[in-house]
């Protein structure tokens, strides 16, 4: 690994917001998705949160989304009710991007709290049911004769504003990730060859060296994954 590749990995994670995440209502189509994890690694964010459309297919991702998913955890749920309330459980606010009575501007919001951002799919935006679930609702106030942006596009000014309010409080200043995650994060960004490896079998990854990123006694390890494999 080249101290150049290192320092950008190290410089990426170091600006990971673990508790800023994206929940996809039904989205299913796969561009779509496709760009709304680009917009999350953009702006930092560790995961993207989903539930699936009811007849859509699980497709896996091409292009765009395969550089974009390497970087940014995709953590599928069964229903929205589980996910939000799993979500709530975790401390965060969750705010659905959703026209009604009660939406406010979306700049009105507090950012540096721990916040999920609830999005709809492509043709209804977010269902009744899961907007009931939601803490706020916030919209993006429009200029012309559209109503809304395309969601992608609504992610990003959205997420905009909350990068700008947590920088001003300096959460992109130093890591805010837990050193374990911090150091497994960076295995699998690092090694992803070998971390697939360890996660197929059930082992642990090896060990490696925090000034330079390189496995420690790569060769000795090795063996030993060698030596375990032919004696079983």
């Amino acid at each position: 690994m080249t101290p150049e590749r290192f320092s950008k990995l190290i410089s990426v994670l170091n600006r990971r917001q673990p508790d800023l995440t994206l929940l996809t209502d039904q989205m299913h189509k796969p561009r779509n998705i496709a760009a709304l994890v680009r917009t999350a690694d953009a702006f930092g964010l560790m995961r993207v949160h989903m539930v699936w459309a009811k007849n859509g297919a699980q497709r896996p991702y091409r292009g765009t989304a395969m550089g974009s998913q390497q970087w940014v955890e995709l953590c599928q749920h069964s229903c929205m009710n589980s996910a939000i309330q799993d979500l709530k459980a975790g401390g965060h606010q969750i705010l659905a991007a959703h026209l009604s009575d009660q939406a406010v501007d979306y700049r009105e919001i507090d950012y540096t709290r721990p916040t999920v951002l609830l999005l709809g799919n492509e043709k209804s935006g977010v269902s009744e049911s899961a907007a009931r679930l939601a803490d706020r609702h916030i919209i993006i106030p429009m200029m012309g004769m559209v109503e809304s942006f395309n969601v992608s596009v609504a992610a990003a000014v959205i997420l905009a504003e909350a990068r700008h309010q947590r920088a001003g409080q300096g959460m992109y200043a130093t890591s805010r990730l837990e050193e374990d995650e911090y150091w497994e994060t960076f295995f699998r960004w690092a090694h992803p060859k070998v971390a697939g490896f360890c996660q197929q079998r059930g082992i642990a990854f090896p060990p490696v060296d925090r000034e330079t990123g390189e496995i420690i006694d790569a060769s000795g390890w090795y063996a030993s994954i060698r030596s375990c494999s032919s004696s079983s």
